[in-house]
């Protein structure tokens, strides 16, 4: 039997953790306040006219995610790595001459997809942060949260099939998740079209999102493999329906996870798709035309 003492000091453990998430509660409430409603989003089924190019930057930010999108001066962000990737994402970007984002997507509250955002945030103009609604308690969260309230910047929790346009590219909204034991299944998963390309962008949805959406439009040129090419994602009826050409693993060397899974990328490579991982090939840059893709590999120092 536990003794009084452990009693109490489990009974103030537990004071402190409810303490702690109507504080963030209250934090996210607020942060809702600071600007007005969305009125970027839009709903098409017209195919867009394109004129230009758009790049999709894979970033290498090791075992973690992180996507630049950029089609003329309009500019997407997706992810933002671990927290020690911070500050070298910031970096690396301005080396591009971005200095602002349309949008900025944290998919879902771990660390190894929104732990350099606050880094982001401080940093860049952004007009829209989108995020799905499920919370953390981790202090990665809190150091999003504040950086929002630093720049009086209010987040935006998309909605399923809404759609947003980046230059002459259209983001579609798949699925946003309200799953509330699996942060994973939370994420925010996007299509990009741009012409006759598009790329599917998983964050760490499982399989179990994966036939969520199978009757949804995510048939696709490029897809980003879900949750770092683990086993919980990429099943035979999802891959056949997004029946890519190209797949996308974001992943960290010699990881403690052993991502990405062998049963992985025997399915793609049994599809004849061709696989790129920043483990292997650094950042991956995709440039599309609207009718054709190029890409090509580069180092970064991105990987904190």
């Amino acid at each position: 039997m536990k003794s009084k003492e452990e009693k109490i000091y489990g009974l103030i453990v537990f004071i402190i953790l409810i303490v702690c998430f109507i504080y963030k509660t209250s934090i996210v409430d607020d942060i809702k306040k600071v600007s007005g409603d969305v009125s970027n989003v839009t709903t098409t089924t017209k195919k867009v006219v394109v004129d230009g190019e758009l790049e999709v930057q894979f970033i290498d930010v090791g075992q973690a995610d992180s996507i630049l999108i950029s089609t003329g001066s309009h500019n997407m962000l997706i992810d933002a790595g671990n927290n020690e990737d911070g500050k070298k994402l910031v970096n690396y970007i301005k080396s591009l001459g971005i200095n602002s984002f349309d949008y900025v997507v944290g998919t879902h509250p771990h660390e190894d997809h929104i732990g350099g955002m606050d880094d982001i945030i401080k940093s860049f103009d952004i007009k829209e942060y989108m995020m799905p609604e499920k919370l953390s308690t981790s202090k990665t969260f809190e150091d999003v949260l504040d950086a929002l309230l630093e720049k009086e910047l209010s987040y935006t929790v998309p909605k399923i099939d809404s759609e947003y346009f980046l230059g002459d590219a259209l983001i579609k909204v798949i699925y946003v998740g309200d799953e509330t034991n699996d942060a994973n299944d939370s994420s925010i998963v996007l299509k990009l079209i741009y012409g006759d390309n598009s790329f599917l962008f998983m964050a760490d949805a499982s399989s179990s999102v994966e036939r969520k959406i199978l009757n949804s439009d995510i048939t696709s040129d490029v897809l980003k493999v879900g949750h770092h090419g683990s086993e919980y994602s990429t099943k035979e009826e999802f891959l056949n329906k997004v029946n890519p050409k190209y797949a996308v693993i974001s992943v960290g060397t010699n990881n403690i996870y052993k991502h990405p899974k062998q049963i992985t990328l025997n399915k793609l490579n049994k599809n004849n798709i061709k696989i790129y991982r920043t483990d292997l090939d650094g950042t991956i840059i995709f440039n599309s035309n609207g009718k054709t893709i190029e890409i090509k590999t580069i180092e970064t120092d991105t990987n904190g």
